[in-house]
């Protein structure tokens, strides 16, 4: 089954070259012009990604996530944006976003980064481990309080959750969090890992994270 992705660009010619290439690639593609049109699809549950552009006339891509990730906390989310600002980036990633790309760019290393983004949220298969009392199904991205209530989680709190789960008793600086959760394509201060772990331990309590201090983070 075609994996569907759902764009909003307010320019249209470069909303009709993106859906194009994400067309070529295997891609379903829904597209919009407007934050407007594009809200009223927000809880669509076809939809594995979004591509979001930032400045949408009077609102905003940062507005748009917040009601996808009110509906859907863990489908994952692109920007894009004129605007080449470490502020907007770090707001984006503090937003729940998994990637942001600058305008101009091209289209090809777009579709690359949809591709990853995509093979690394959706894996075959069925996964379900035990973390200090909660349970995380990793193919769902879905996890659970030992009452079996749904804990909504964000798509960078739910890697960095895999993360330390997958690895427990191993120490990550701050640095390696960054390469391994953020990957590459973050430009941004490390601050975004202490923010993302201090909302993932309120809504986890029961989660052995310690802090090595002047290090970084290890998980029993």
């Amino acid at each position: 089954m075609k994996k569907v992705i759902s764009i909003v660009e307010d320019e249209k010619d470069l909303n009709e070259l993106v859906k194009r290439y994400l067309e070529k690639e295997g891609y379903e593609v829904h597209s919009y012009l407007t934050f407007d049109e594009a809200a009223l699809h927000t809880g669509d549950e076809d939809v594995h990604l979004w591509i979001l552009d930032i400045m949408l006339g009077d609102k905003s891509g940062f507005d748009l996530i917040e009601e996808i990730r009110r509906i859907n906390p863990y489908i994952p989310v692109i920007f894009m944006s004129a605007r080449d600002k470490e502020f907007d980036r770090i707001i984006g990633l503090e937003k729940g976003s998994d990637d942001y790309i600058t305008k101009p760019f091209s289209p090809k290393e777009l579709v690359l980064r949809v591709n990853n983004i995509i093979r690394r949220s959706y894996r075959d298969g069925d996964s379900r481990i035990e973390v200090d009392g909660y349970m995380v199904d990793e193919t769902k991205r879905a996890t659970f309080d030992r009452d079996g209530a749904q804990i909504d989680l964000t798509t960078k709190e739910f890697e960095l959750l895999m993360l330390f789960a997958k690895n427990r008793g191993t120490a990550f600086s701050r640095e390696q969090i960054l390469e391994k959760v953020w990957e590459v394509n973050y430009f941004g201060s490390d601050r975004v890992v202490d923010d993302t772990l201090r909302r993932l331990r309120k809504k986890m309590p029961n989660l052995a994270i310690h802090t090595i201090y002047g290090f970084g983070y290890r998980l029993g």
